[in-house]
């Protein structure tokens, strides 16, 4: 049986490689110190836009040194993907001249499909989550004579996903926690190989979505268990069981691994948006969620660095993301109340509205709700407000003036 030492061994020095090998390839990702989370996280926070990598995401590292491995060895390559490490293999096959078959899940979102599309790969939509889709890319593999590329469990691919950590050394040297999301493990078992090396004292923590706890529960059975998996926002970070060597690698050099909620992911990109003008995926906006939170603790005072690892998020999913952060922030609100049934009662409630500053994006009156006091009518506003102190004073007016109304 080979060690966990021996992996992380061969890990770091397949990492030194892979820097050089994918070198021409990628982009250096960006690293910001952020002073708006820094004040909200009390730390000194720093902010590595692998969401500014080819693909949109940090996965096309480990696709492109595992990929180039392979070049002039097989004719194709398969793997299985909920989108950006679909990306990465299908980009790192047209770069190399290999042929490319992506299987993803149902449930991947259409921009990620037809991004796949985009770089040549043919695409296969089987299963629910990752880890049905991985079973019929290994079907897939032996049928057609190609290789399989894991998205996460191959010492290649984590060995791409480690020159992040060398990146991360360079950029902030003396850097104390870095704090990386969760999918199959791959991403943090590569970055904490490098980074412990070189850095030991500085903390790894790893981050996962309440929905799909399959690295922390696995730590704390002391072997890989599978999880039953929920759907959520951070649909890249969904799979049912982590990786033979990343639970090995993790369970060696990770320090702590804490969960996340769904709504803290969402609040997460919604500000990432606002704040930073940084686009992110659920997945790439989970680190940060957790230090907003305050799930990772102990950083207060301290050099925290957090990895945005994609942003390839869906419209529609971002559409209904900036609405929930709106209404979380008193930005976007819903009254319903109550005004008697006569000519000029709702101009006076809109009149309210508007002399405080507040935008009316829609207005329903129904006078035939049979719950409510004879010779009135129910009304129902959506409007858009400043702030959550400024709603609290329209519905003071409303109330003083006799109008009933709520925030729903």
């Amino acid at each position: 049986m080979v060690s966990p030492r021996s992996i992380i061994d061969r890990i770091f020095d397949e990492s030194r490689r892979a820097r050089e090998v994918i070198a021409p390839y990628i982009n250096r990702t960006p690293v910001d110190k952020s002073t708006s989370f820094s004040r909200m996280v009390g730390c000194e926070l720093y902010l590595k836009y692998e969401n500014m990598q080819k693909t949109g995401a940090f996965k096309v590292r480990g696709a492109l040194y595992k990929v180039s491995k392979l070049r002039g060895v097989v004719k194709g390559v398969v793997a299985a993907s909920a989108g950006n490490h679909a990306q990465g293999v299908a980009y790192a096959a047209s770069i190399f001249g290999l042929r490319s078959v992506i299987v993803m899940p149902r449930s991947a979102s259409i921009s990620k499909i037809e991004a796949t599309k985009g770089y040549g790969a043919e695409v296969v939509l089987h299963g629910e989550v990752y880890d049905d889709a991985e079973r019929e890319a290994l079907r897939i593999a032996r049928e057609r004579g190609y290789e399989f590329v894991h998205a996460f469990d191959d010492i290649d691919v984590i060995a791409g996903q480690g020159t992040i950590g060398f990146e991360i050394l360079e950029q902030v040297p003396d850097v104390d926690v870095v704090v990386v999301p969760i999918g199959g493990g791959g991403l943090i078992s590569g970055i904490a190989t490098v980074v412990k090396r070189l850095r030991p004292r500085t903390k790894v923590i790893g981050v996962e979505p309440e929905n799909a706890p399959k690295m922390k529960r696995s730590i704390e059975a002391g072997h890989p268990v599978e999880v039953a998996v929920r759907p959520s926002i951070a649909d890249g970070l969904l799979t049912r069981k982590p990786g033979r060597i990343t639970y090995e690698v993790v369970s060696e050099l990770v320090d702590d691994i804490v969960l996340v909620s769904e709504d803290e992911i969402a609040k997460a990109i919604y500000l990432l948006l606002e704040r930073a003008k940084v686009l992110a995926e659920g997945a790439g906006a989970a680190a940060l969620a957790a230090l907003l939170s305050g799930r990772v603790r102990g950083v207060e005072g301290r050099r925290v660095l957090a990895i945005v690892s994609g942003g390839n998020i869906d419209l529609t999913a971002l559409y209904r993301v900036l609405l929930r952060g709106l209404a979380s922030a008193g930005r976007i609100a819903r009254l319903r109340g109550v005004v008697p049934d006569t000519p000029g009662s709702l101009y006076r409630a809109l009149e309210v509205i508007a002399r405080h500053g507040a935008n009316i994006v829609e207005v329903m009156h129904d006078r035939t709700d049979v719950r409510i006091t004879p010779w009135h009518a129910a009304v129902d506003i959506l409007l858009e407000v400043p702030s959550r102190s400024v709603l609290d004073r329209i519905v003071e007016e409303l109330r003083r003036r006799g109008m009933k109304f709520e925030q729903r």
